[in-house]
């Protein structure tokens, strides 16, 4: 995901594997997370990292496999959040900092930015939560232009804190140690992996599941956080909501216009 040439190549040979059949399901969820990092590290083609992987090569996948999704009965594109993302959620508004992709200055001036709101001062932390607020604003806008045309069902989730995946492999030793899972568990937000997969299983299969431009998430254990705020294990699933920024329609099609500029020798 770190090079457009790459997501480019693997499109081609999934589409040959799948010769004249239609692709039903797309998930997209790899991420880097990168909050210690002092200085930004750079994809194959110039973007910072945590914007090129997290956003732009899901941006691009979707962009090239998005003629397989329309032939199938029932496609259906998961583009995995998370409430750091989302503004209007505990862990989006308290915990610092806060995503806010301001008027996409970086993303629009193209390689080289090493913040998407334009900031010259990179942010390992902020820069993840920017992208995954680029992955639901995608998401939103995907429906808004494709799914009325193309009958394919856009949406995000949010799997629940799993505090012992591999994303958080940069973070400080004694970090990962008291923080995850331990705190997690004891304030009933730890979600396991399994659970996780079972969650996103439902965002892609399930018939409750087939409206599109839903930010699917699970009341659980932590559901005392309020609706809204949901996480731990357990629960029902519900219809979250996205924050302003992630519904800002001006913004969606900026965040959509400008991807798209970015990735457009390899379409």
């Amino acid at each position: 995901m770190a090079s457009l040439q790459s997501v480019k190549d693997f499109v081609l040979d999934l589409k040959k594997a799948l010769g004249t059949r239609a692709l039903d399901r797309l998930v997209c969820n790899a991420a880097v997370y990168l909050p210690t990092d002092p200085k930004p590290r750079f994809t194959d083609d110039g973007y910072e990292m945590s914007l090129g992987v997290n956003h732009l090569g899901h941006f691009l996948l979707l962009q090239l496999l998005l003629p397989n999704l329309q032939r199938a009965k029932e496609g259906r594109v998961c583009i995995v959040g998370s409430v750091t993302g989302n503004k209007n959620t505990v862990a989006g508004s308290l915990v610092k900092p806060i995503a806010d992709v301001g008027e996409l200055d970086g993303l629009q001036a193209g390689p080289g930015q090493v913040m998407v709101d334009g900031a010259v001062k990179f942010d390992g932390a902020k820069a993840y939560k920017d992208a995954k607020a680029l992955n639901m604003m995608t998401v939103l806008e995907a429906h808004r232009r494709l799914h009325a045309s193309t009958g394919v069902t856009f949406n995000s989730m949010y799997p629940g804190c799993i505090a012992n995946s591999d994303l958080f492999r940069e973070k400080r030793g004694w970090f990962r140690y008291f923080f995850f899972p331990t705190l997690m568990k004891a304030i009933g937000s730890y979600v396991s992996q399994k659970e996780a997969g079972e969650r996103l299983a439902q965002v892609i299969e399930a018939d409750v599941t087939k409206k599109s431009g839903v930010y699917w998430s699970w009341n659980g254990n932590a559901q005392y956080m309020g609706v809204g705020n949901a996480g731990g294990s357990g629960g029902d699933i519900f219809e979250n909501e996205f924050a302003g920024m992630v519904m800002d329609e001006r913004l969606g099609e900026l965040s959509w216009d400008y991807s798209m500029a970015a990735v457009k020798d390899y379409l």
